[in-house]
């Protein structure tokens, strides 16, 4: 396939707010590449009377103006032909590029943030379905789209040498992320730990000499979650529901309350993740997409009744899975409006299901150990955080105190 031919255009101009001692001003040369731009000085000063700006040039009628349009059109003879070599070349390029090869600057070794970040987003593309998963490679590639914002934003460029990634440099990024990109504290903290990978990166191959992230520490913030009630299930469960759309959301919101599979698990279980066992017991016995570790869930009544209501799906048949699953976003949009017509005021999600189960389990006398295993975590720690102590437990162990106590 040919690549599209760039947009290209040379410009020349006076900057009148900086003469010297002499009240000449410098005459720049303004290169823009595909809508972009980038100005520098030609080494060349004039009277601002002597500039023409409507030509672009400096007025021939005197010797020094008739020297500085010669020079122009070298200037402008040599930008070309850059331009011409860049597009010979057949890679992508940047008006920085134009700029900085103009400038006698090397471009083809030049060790750049984005050019980094781009080499190893490819690679992560490549291990999708091996050893990392699809929401994880997005995570890098919404990184590097508000990396190159920020850079445009901030340096007016599309690139930055990694020699300029210093402590103001994430500093500035964090306050952007924030700002401009309207994202909270703990999705920030997020990005600048995918960010932190790329310039482990550079200074594992000796690209950078500091590490600007030296002595800075990302401290996540406490996030209350909501979660339903056992009754607000109860009537999710029990609701009247004629729109099709939102009784897939609530058999596929039940079933998570009562497996603690989460979303991307749901969307990919397919027959051969049902088994039973000696005693004839139904079993989900499925390694979790996000860590690979095995989940071992004794398939409830309410569970196994839905996925019966599915067994003869178009769509379940076709893609040989159990449950017709949509996207994450649609799921947690029509969960607002189940959330509505049931009377619940609260912010339901498929992971606050997740919670729910591992939650009411623990209150049910279920070992901290087996929880774990059926959530696929790999140790305790994990499964203590999906955790919250109920006033029904508060209450049925506090019974157990003297009553003189």
């Amino acid at each position: 396939m040919n690549r599209q031919k760039s947009t290209f255009r040379i410009s020349f101009y006076v900057r009148r707010t900086r003469p010297n001692k002499h009240r000449e001003v410098p005459v720049c040369v303004r290169i823009t590449v595909n809508g972009q731009r980038a100005d520098t000085t030609i080494r060349k000063s004039i009277l601002p009377n002597q500039w023409d700006a409507i030509r672009g040039q400096a007025s021939p009628r005197t010797t020094l103006g008739k020297a500085i349009n010669l020079y122009i059109d070298t200037v402008r003879a040599r930008i070309i032909r850059i331009h011409r070599e860049l597009e010979f070349e057949q890679r992508p390029y940047t008006v920085h590029d134009v700029l900085e090869r103009f400038l006698g600057r090397r471009t083809s070794n030049r060790r750049t943030l984005l050019k980094l970040f781009r080499e190893h987003n490819e690679k992560c593309r490549q291990l999708v379905g091996i050893d990392m998963a699809e929401a994880t490679a997005g995570r890098y590639d919404t990184c590097l789209k508000h990396t190159l914002a920020f850079i445009r934003h901030t340096y007016r460029r599309d690139d930055i040498e990694l020699e300029r990634v210093d402590r103001r440099f994430i500093e500035d990024f964090g306050f952007f992320l924030k700002t401009s990109c309207g994202c909270s504290h703990n999705t920030t903290m997020k990005y600048l730990g995918n960010f932190k990978k790329i310039i482990r990166l550079a200074l594992s191959r000796k690209w950078m000499e500091e590490d600007p992230f030296a002595g800075m520490r990302f401290k996540m913030q406490p996030v209350r979650r909501e979660m339903p009630e056992k009754a607000e299930i109860d009537r999710i469960l029990h609701k009247e529901i004629t729109i099709p759309r939102l009784a897939l959301t609530r058999d596929i919101f039940i079933f998570c309350c009562f497996t603690g599979l989460a979303f991307s698990d749901i969307k990919e279980l397919a027959p051969e993740h049902l088994a039973t066992d000696m005693q004839g017991h139904r079993w989900i016995r499925k390694p979790r997409r996000k860590t690979g570790n095995m989940c071992n869930i004794p398939l409830l009544k309410i569970p196994e009744e839905i996925l019966k209501r599915y067994r003869t799906d178009p769509e379940c048949l076709a893609h040989n899975v159990l449950l017709p699953v949509t996207s994450n976003q649609k799921m947690n949009v029509y969960l607002k409006e189940l959330a509505d017509i049931c009377g619940i005021r609260k912010n339901l999600s498929t992971h606050c299901a997740r919670h729910f189960f591992a939650t009411y389990t623990l209150a049910h006398g279920v070992s901290i150990e087996s929880v774990a295993k059926m959530l696929g975590h790999s140790n305790t720690n994990m499964t203590r955080h999906y955790a919250k102590v109920l006033d029904q437990t508060i209450l049925r162990e506090m019974s157990k105190l003297p009553e003189k106590f």
